[in-house]
């Protein structure tokens, strides 16, 4: 199976660790320069671009809010000028919140929506044009099994999750054939977000309590997002794959 992303520039959000930072990786290996955002995260940003460059990958770093609309516009355009193009978006930058829905205040909120879902609407509007004018382009958006199946104080995170799973399925609607448009809906994986300090470790014990019992791999679900970003998945269309070791069965 032909996974080449040669002469492509993909760029990937929330991409200095996790599941992010494996996707850049997996994305400078199949040929793609890539563009690696963060926010406030240098060192492993630079450290990441460091190590695509030393395989013989293109890679720059650039520092951007991706729930801030003039910062989005301006990544999108140090994309296209340091790269020269934007043939690949991934939209993966996220935040989860473990928290009693009565004890979540407006603040809490707005700040998992913002980042986990108005950045995708954010990314995806200021990149389209760009690839329309060219003529082609592939957006892979990461979502979450719990965007299926709810969680119970995760009420932000989980709507946030399905939303960008219908936000998905809508713009690929309305831009296919040109623009692919397809979403990875990752079940638990080995990730900074699946840590004490991120989540309670009662819940920790459950994520691995699912038929594959073992935590996903981040290299495995970039690999869902190559195979989504290359010629092989021309015929995906708003489509949702969903790596999840069993966790969630359609």
């Amino acid at each position: 199976m032909d996974l080449r992303l040669d002469n492509q520039v993909a760029l990937v959000t929330g991409a200095a660790t996790g599941i992010g930072r494996a996707t850049a990786l997996a994305l400078a290996a199949s040929g793609a320069r890539v563009a690696v955002n963060h926010l406030g995260k240098p060192e492993q940003a630079q450290e990441l671009v460091e190590e695509i460059r030393r395989a013989g990958g293109g890679a720059v770093v650039i520092e951007a809010d991706v729930s801030d609309e003039v910062q989005v516009q301006r990544l999108i355009d140090e994309c296209l000028m340091q790269l020269g193009g934007l043939d690949i978006l991934v939209n993966n930058a996220g935040v989860v919140l473990e928290k009693p829905f009565l004890s979540m205040s407006v603040a809490d909120w707005d700040h998992i929506i913002n980042t986990d879902l108005k950045s995708v609407f954010l990314c995806a509007r200021a990149a389209l044009p760009k690839m329309l004018e060219k003529g082609s382009g592939c957006i892979v958006n990461i979502a979450s099994e719990l965007g299926f199946i709810g969680r119970a104080e995760y009420t932000a995170y989980t709507t946030a999750k399905a939303g960008v799973m219908t936000l998905t399925r809508s713009l690929a609607r309305e831009f296919a054939p040109t623009i692919r448009i397809n979403a990875v809906a990752p079940g638990p994986t080995a990730t900074p977000m699946l840590e004490p300090g991120a989540m309670s470790q009662e819940v920790i014990d459950e994520e691995s309590n699912i038929p594959a019992q073992r935590l996903g791999e981040p290299e495995e679900i970039a690999a869902a997002v190559v195979f989504l970003a290359s010629a092989q998945a021309s015929f995906f269309h708003g489509q949702v794959i969903s790596p999840n070791g069993g966790a969630y069965m359609a």
